[in-house]
Formats: structure tokens, sequence, C-alpha cells
């Protein structure tokens, strides 16, 4: 099959991540896969060389509002594809998803938008495809719930042997490990509370945040973000984009790994954390009990999420870390990518 894969960016977020390992796992069992996308410059890794790339010119426009900037994604996006070359067109995100006509979407999560132009993008993004796809049962769920949509579950794969061989970083003093930057969806002021709390029981921890490109402008949640940082005895180290051969090594350095968002439809990098053998402790939301069960730690708000960390990193459990190891191991994009086939196949029929 001609299978189209439809990203928003060539940065390193989840779901660019997905698109670039989904295509590469296609490719490996010969499906003829081209991976679509806005960047300004190259895909922020090596890309296997049987995967053509299609990456449209996406300038930056100084001033440009987040409304605006969503428009203009979509219209290029669109002026530029050509459904035509394609059998499969598959969307991974609610501009790509916008800017075809037809199309397969996975959802990898369900968010709430008050930028109006955004918050049409996504429901347009959920309603037009002709098939959907999701990586976990709860936001499967959450679509048959909220617009009678019945959708396939494929859950994401990992790349574990990459983290599980990982040589851990090391660093002056012990910290905690938070990859996603800073944004509501990631909970980054509750893990801020968490933090302000946990140095209380650990005091000569670090806070370390890696990750933060987007499209979005949350720069109001991160001034307050930046406000409480500052009132902290030890201020936390934001790190930005990390380079994808530094990842992780970082990862396997973190003495725990905290995943507080809000909203996820699958928590790939706090799988990819236990992969590396690190502890993790997630928010307590339906979809994370889904996906990691007994491998994780949970929290519900700041004071929980800090004993659950205190706890990961003061009492490490050995049979968590084996069953976090053997759990990111279950999840091959090999699988993945004979589902997807499969799928495909079955829309075909």
């Amino acid at each position: 099959m001609r299978i189209a894969l439809l990203t928003y960016s060539t940065r390193p977020r989840g779901g660019v991540v997905h698109t670039l390992a989904l295509a590469e796992a296609l490719a490996a069992l010969g499906q003829d896969v081209t991976v679509w996308t806005l960047g300004r410059g190259d895909f922020f890794r090596p890309v296997d060389p049987r995967v053509r790339l299609a990456v449209v010119p996406f300038p930056e426009i100084d001033g440009e509002g987040v409304g605006p900037r969503i428009l203009r994604s979509i219209a290029l996006l669109r002026a530029a594809f050509t459904p035509a070359d394609y059998d499969v067109v598959h969307a991974q995100d609610c501009i790509s998803a916008n800017a075809v006509d037809r199309c397969v979407r996975t959802v990898h999560h369900l968010d709430h938008f008050t930028t109006p132009e955004l918050a049409a993008c996504h429901e347009r993004a959920i309603v037009r495809p002709y098939a959907h796809l999701t990586v976990s049962a709860a936001v499967a769920a959450e679509l048959a719930a909220g617009w009678g949509i019945a959708a396939t579950v494929i859950p994401n794969g990992v790349d574990a042997a990459r983290f599980a061989a990982a040589v851990p970083a090391v660093r002056a003093r012990p910290y905690l490990l938070s990859v996603g930057g800073i944004e509501p969806r990631k909970g980054s002021l509750d893990l801020l509370r968490a933090y302000r709390v946990l140095l209380g029981e650990l005091p000569g921890i670090r806070l370390v945040i890696a990750g933060g490109e987007t499209l979005f402008d949350y720069r109001d949640y991160r001034d307050e973000w930046e406000e409480l940082a500052g009132t902290l005895p030890v201020a936390p180290e934001v790190l930005g984009p990390v380079a994808h051969d530094e990842l992780p090594s970082l990862v396997a350095g973190a003495a725990a790994f905290a995943f507080p968002s809000t909203k996820e439809g699958f928590g790939l990098a706090a799988m990819e954390a236990l992969a590396a053998g690190v502890p993790v402790v997630v928010r307590d939301l339906p979809v994370l009990r889904e996906v990691f069960g007994a491998a994780v730690g949970y929290g519900a708000d700041p004071p929980s999420l800090a004993a659950a960390l205190a706890r990961a990193v003061k009492e490490p459990d050995p049979a968590r870390r084996a069953a976090g190891r053997a759990l990111a191991a279950a999840h091959t994009w090999a699988s993945a990518a004979r589902r997807h086939v499969a799928f495909y196949e079955g829309l075909a029929g």
C-alpha cells in the first residue's frame, strides 16, 4: 500500500515520535510510506531511508498569534499535500487532519481549547475522518461517549531497547526528571508544588525538565510557573529540547521520573523511563491506570505526587522495576505496524 502519515512538526513531540517510529516499522514490513509534515528544518533525528519525507516549509512569523498560526499551518499543508498519490492517508493530529478532505485519524488524546480556531480545528479533526484509531481504550471510550464514534485501539510501540541499553547520565546531585516541557497539559504547576513538598524530605534532590517544543503559546502559564519556581529553595533546571541521542542517558540517570499530565492518551515518555529501569510516578488518571497498572506509582494532587516520588526514590522496588521493563518491552513498533496494516486492509475491503 501507498501510505501517507501526516504530522505537524519536525520537533520531538509525542505525536511526531509516534509518526516516525510507525512509519519506519511499516516500511520494514514492505509498505510504501511517506511522512508529510510542516517544519523549519529536518526532523529531530535521522529517519530510516526506506521512509520518504515531505517537509513543507513553515517559516516563523514574529508576533503571530495561536489562531492565525493554526490557520496558516492547515493552509500550507493542504496546499502542498497530494492525496491522489496514496491509498491510505493517516493523520496524527488535528492540524494535519484539517489539511486533508479524507483521512484516517489517530486520536492520541482529547483536549479542551479556548482559542476559537484551535477549538474548531480539534472538533473537525474528530468528526470529519472516516475511520478512527486511538492508542488506549480510555480515549476510545471518550470518543464513544462524546461523539458516538467507534475507534479501534492500537497501543503505542516503545523503543525499549534504546532506553534499556542507556548509560545513566552522571550529575553532581540526584535528580527527578520530567519530559514534555512546561505547559498546562503536562501538569507543570502541580509538579512544582509537589517538588516544594518533596524538598522537605529530600532536600538535596534536583528537578530537571526536558523538552517543550510546541506550536502553542503558553506564555501566561509559563510566567506563573517561573514565579512559583523563584520561591523554591532549589531552582528547577529547565533544559528545553534534548538531543535525540542524549535523551536515553538523561532518563536512565534519574532517581525517579515524574509524569503528572492532566491529559494523556498513552504516556510514551513514562514508558520509555520504565524501559530504562527508572521508577515512575504518574497522575492517577484512568488512561494511565489502564496502560501502566501496578508498574508505576500514582498521585492525584501535589501532596500525593510528592509522597509517591519520595517512596520511589527512597524505597526502590526491584519487582516493580522488572515489571516496568517487561511492560515496556511488550509494546513493540513491529506489532503496532502489523495491526495498522490489518486495519488499513480492512478499510480497503
